[in-house]
């Protein structure tokens, strides 16, 4: 197997990939203030899915991100305090409040992605591009099954 430890059970590579996917989620949140300062890894992933969807609800956000709806307020009010983020009304239902990325936090979120765009990038220079390819349709298969 290419010099890889064999899994004699299903079990067994199971328990090896929650460990790695937890040293991961781990070091990525260490990496993130590293790769850009001005967002933690929570108020990037935040930044992100406003941008990605063109606007949401704060309640959409926790529930997307199966976060507590005080730790989305928190991150919230500070992506607003700092000028990424702004409420609108929501034309459908006046008594909600859409959550906007700002030209700031848009440009902010750029720079976050181009940060880690070239550290992935980096990490991956020795891996071939069908391994690349391979672990991509893993992930995307492996998030998929949670939604």
């Amino acid at each position: 197997m290419d010099g890889h430890p064999a899994f004699p059970a299903r079990a067994d590579a199971i328990e090896v990939i929650q460990r790695e996917l937890t040293a991961f989620a781990r070091r990525a949140r260490g990496r993130a203030t590293e790769l850009h300062p001005e967002l933690s890894l929570v108020a990037s992933s935040i930044l992100d899915l406003v941008i990605e969807r063109d606007g949401c609800l704060a309640a959409d956000l926790a529930g997307h991100f199966h976060l507590d709806k005080s730790t989305v307020s928190r991150q919230v009010a500070a992506l607003e305090r700092d000028g990424y983020l702004a409420r609108d009304v929501d034309p459908s239902n006046r008594r909600n409040l859409v959550l906007r990325a700002t030209p700031e936090g848009k440009r902010i979120a750029r720079a976050a992605a181009r940060s880690r765009t070239a550290a992935f990038a980096e990490r991956f220079r020795d891996w071939d591009d069908k391994d690349v390819e391979r672990l991509a349709e893993y992930l995307v298969r492996y998030n998929s099954a949670d939604e």
